[in-house]
């Protein structure tokens, strides 16, 4: 139960940041910040105490199909809008939420069947490529990404990270209890993409989380790298040491190449205009 309320108190507190990131210093920056491997550092950390090496490595082989799962549930805060006009901020949530869902359950019986014929490994890895393929794709022509003009409250900012630390101690229960598949899912539960558009959605308007969408479906391919070394790294070097190897190999590799990427062709676009 120690590690349980640990794991959740920090994926809590470290999602609130994320909102600010975005919020100061705009959707590139802040959605490549936002998407740093944060949650799932405590989450990786509280399967491996509860449920051991084996049980981690079947939940973080997911981990990359569930972000994917999550760029697409930000993908139609992107496209709906642009299917409907006047979407209002509760048809956005239901929309994405029961899109998240399907795909979600849909998801899970392929991905349980995949790994009865393929290495966790495999799975993995397919879902990484997946992932950066759709976020190369949906931030090949990038749209405006301004900063917010009004601060978020901080009732809206407690809220989500209380969103973040249930989502990430149920996870960890799972584990626990001898259920790594719904762990992996429940631990990428979009709670941070969520109250991310929601509150930016509230205080500044649409377009600043349209505008961080894209940055935020490429940046969470860090989330998936550090997926695919923590079953390596944990048992290892430990949860800590471990935990610092698997964080800064996933930011070297994904994050700020992510942030280049977004940049360039944000340059590009100007140049071209």
């Amino acid at each position: 139960m120690q590690t349980i309320i640990l794991s959740a108190l920090f994926a809590g507190f470290v999602a609130i940041l994320v909102t600010v990131a975005i919020e100061k210093w705009g959707g590139i920056v802040g959605g490549v910040l936002g998407t740093l491997p944060t949650t799932i550092v405590p989450a990786a950390m509280g399967m491996y105490v509860e449920a051991g090496p084996d049980d981690l490595a079947t939940s973080m082989s997911l981990i990359p199909f569930w972000m994917l799962l999550n760029a697409l549930f930000v993908a139609s805060w992107v496209v709906y809008p642009r299917m409907k006009e006047g979407v209002s901020l509760g048809q956005m949530i239901f929309v994405s939420l029961g899109f998240w869902t399907v795909l979600a359950v849909l998801m899970t019986i392929s991905l349980s069947e995949a790994l009865n014929h393929l290495s966790e490994t495999t799975v993995g890895v397919a879902g990484f490529v997946c992932l950066v393929g759709l976020g190369l794709w949906m931030t090949w022509t990038p749209i405006a990404a301004p900063k917010g003009k009004n601060p978020v409250t901080k009732i809206v900012l407690v809220m989500r990270g209380l969103a973040a630390a249930t989502a990430i101690g149920i996870a960890v229960q799972f584990s626990g209890m001898g259920m790594p598949i719904i762990a992996g899912l429940a631990s990428v539960f979009p709670a941070i993409f969520l109250t991310t558009m929601v509150a930016l959605w509230i205080s500044q308007g649409s377009d600043v989380p349209t505008g961080a969408a894209g940055p935020m479906m490429l940046g969470g391919s860090s989330v998936a790298m550090y997926s695919l070394i923590a079953p390596w790294a944990l048992p290892e070097y430990g949860i800590y040491a471990g935990s610092a190897i698997c964080w800064i190999i996933a930011v070297v590799l994904t994050s700020l190449p992510a942030y280049t990427w977004l940049s360039w062709r944000k340059m590009k676009l100007k140049i071209s205009s």
